[in-house]
C-alpha cells in the first residue's frame, strides 16, 4: 500500500483530522476479503428508527488488520492498537443513522476501508461534527478513511437508493486506540 505524501500533512493540518487514502487495496484483493466475510455469513438488521444493513463481526483478516493499523499510526502519528473490526453491507434501500452510532470519549481513530465491488452512486459515510457533516466518505472501491473519532464526532452511512438494484457496499469498520 502506498501511503500518500500529504496524508499525515493533511490530517495534522485539520480541526477534525480526517483523510481519504485512494487506491488502498486493489479490486482483486478487495473480492478476495469481500468473499471470506460472505463465507463467515452476515446478519441482517432491520431496526427503521436506526439502520437497515447486514453485519458481520467475523472478520479474520489479521494481516490485513496488522496492516491497516501500521498505515493508521503513520498518518496519525500515534501509536495504535485494534479495538474492534466489522464489516457492514448495505443493499440498495439500506442506511446507518447517527442515533445508531456511538459517542467516543478517548479520541480513537476508526478506519472505513470500501471493499464494494463498484461505486454506489450516493453511498457515503458521513461523519458529523455536532450535528454537521464536516467530512464525507464517497463510495470509492479500495479506498481507505481515517477519521479521528472523539466525543462530538458521530457517523451514519447514507441511504442506498432503491434505484440501484443490486447494488452492494461492503466496508471494513475498524476501531484503533491509541497504545
Amino acid at each position: 500500500m502506498v501511503l500518500p505524501v500529504t496524508a499525515r500533512d493533511a490530517w495534522s493540518a485539520a480541526p477534525l483530522p480526517a483523510v481519504v487514502v485512494p487506491e488502498a487495496v486493489s479490486a482483486a484483493f478487495a473480492a478476495r476479503v469481500r468473499a471470506r466475510v460472505e463465507q463467515a455469513g452476515y446478519t441482517r438488521h432491520a431496526l427503521v428508527d436506526r439502520g437497515s444493513y447486514e453485519r458481520s463481526s467475523s472478520v479474520d483478516e489479521p494481516e490485513l488488520l496488522d496492516v491497516l493499523t501500521g498505515v493508521a499510526a503513520e498518518v496519525t502519528g500515534r501509536s495504535l492498537a485494534l479495538a474492534e473490526a466489522h464489516a457492514l453491507r448495505l443493499q440498495a434501500g439500506d442506511y446507518l443513522l447517527v442515533r445508531h452510532d456511538r459517542v467516543h470519549d478517548d479520541r480513537p481513530v476508526q478506519l472505513v476501508l470500501d471493499l464494494s465491488p463498484a461505486v454506489v452512486p450516493g453511498a457515503e459515510v458521513h461523519y458529523r461534527h455536532r450535528g454537521q457533516v464536516f467530512f464525507a466518505v464517497p463510495s470509492a472501491p479500495g479506498s481507505l478513511a481515517v477519521v479521528e473519532r472523539g466525543p462530538t464526532v458521530m457517523c451514519n452511512h447514507t441511504y442506498v437508493s432503491k434505484r440501484h438494484v443490486g447494488a452492494s457496499v461492503v466496508r471494513l469498520i475498524v476501531l484503533l486506540r491509541s497504545t
